[in-house]
């Protein structure tokens, strides 16, 4: 399991996640958990990201992945 998966920040609301972030030589990758590969934004690997960005990142592909989990239930 990769280091980011256990990112206890990331994982601060307890609820299930889609995305996580890991260290890379260039800074952070987002990263879907599912296929572990790094998410896309407009067809662009989100890789070598400073943290507080790769942070924003990741909490904002979070809350989409749980929107449209939730608006797929109802």
């Amino acid at each position: 399991m990769p280091n980011g998966a256990m990112n206890e920040a990331a994982n601060s609301n307890n609820q299930a996640q889609s995305f996580d972030m890991r260290k890379d030589d260039a800074g952070w990758t987002v990263y879907d958990i599912a296929t572990y590969e790094p998410a896309q934004v407009n067809g662009i690997a989100q890789t070598g990201l400073d943290m507080e960005a790769a942070d924003d990142l990741l909490d904002l592909l979070n809350t989409l992945a749980r929107e449209k989990n939730e608006s797929a239930r109802h």
